[in-house]
């Protein structure tokens, strides 16, 4: 999510790092949120409380914050967008226990072995690997955990002819500058000193409007800077495909969770 930063040959050709600062409210108000088993799961593993020092990379406008603030844990947030940054702390500000910083997680400077969590929902993937772990390994106390989440939506499997029709939509009318091409392999964090490393994962299902469907799908990175003249088209498009679904669209949603420790 947060950090849009792409890398091709060892180079940025493109980035996206503001392009969902742009939309904080609709942002918060349309992306989905995560169950509470992962946040369960996360607790029972890292036992949080008000002596752990918790870091969240990139949390936008705090999907996956308040259940870990709840905890009573010692919360630092860092966070790249301006928007979503006064967003937080209007958010949060009530929390004793909730700090945020506005800076650039790649280079901002950080103790070594300060944090007993730290955890990215949907952000890390926008880090370069090498810098995403080794990074949080050198800032996570020994036995402290890295924690990485995000939602995997499902269009397809449950909506037979109308993504065939959504698809079409798409092929016609959707015309970005750049395409989404962020691809991290999860797995490899093994390959950076990290041990016990651990997947789990749930199911989720949404039934949502047309409307309540695009609104949700202008808040994806590449379709923020869609423009016109495909724009219109292109929502008018979806509109028309899910209102001849009788104004439905189920999304199976996957929530994984992968889990490791930085050895004692």
């Amino acid at each position: 999510m947060k950090w849009n930063k792409i890398h091709k040959m060892g180079k940025r050709y493109m980035d996206f790092r503001k392009t969902f600062d742009k939309i904080p409210e609709e942002f918060d108000k349309y992306r989905p949120r995560y169950c509470e088993e992962l946040f369960e799961k996360i607790d029972s593993v890292c036992s949080l409380d008000s002596s752990k020092i918790v870091l969240e990379i990139g949390p936008g406008t705090g999907q996956a914050t308040e259940p870990i603030l709840e905890t009573g844990c010692r919360y630092t947030a860092i966070e790249l967008g301006e928007n979503f940054t006064s967003f937080m702390k209007n958010k949060f500000s009530c929390y004793d226990n909730f700090q945020i910083i506005n800076d650039d997680f790649e280079t901002h400077d950080f103790h070594p072995d300060s944090f007993d969590l730290i955890f990215s929902a949907a952000t890390i993937q926008w880090i370069p690997e090498k810098v995403a772990f080794s990074k949080t390994y050198q800032i996570l106390k020994p036995g402290g955990y890295l924690a990485m989440f995000m939602t995997r939506s499902d269009e397809k499997s449950a909506n037979g002819n109308l993504y065939e029709k959504i698809d079409q939509v798409y092929k016609e009318h959707f015309q970005v500058k750049q395409r989404y091409n962020c691809n991290l392999n999860y797995e490899n964090v093994r390959n950076y000193g990290f041990v016990n490393y651990n997947y789990y994962e749930w199911k989720k299902e949404r039934i949502l409007t047309s409307e309540e469907y695009i609104s949700y799908i202008s808040t994806h990175c590449e379709h923020i800077t869609l423009e016109e003249p495909y724009k219109s088209a292109f929502y008018a498009g979806i509109k028309k495909a899910i209102m001849e679904n009788d104004d439905k669209i189920v999304i199976i949603d996957t929530i994984p969770l992968y889990l490791v420790q930085k050895p004692q």
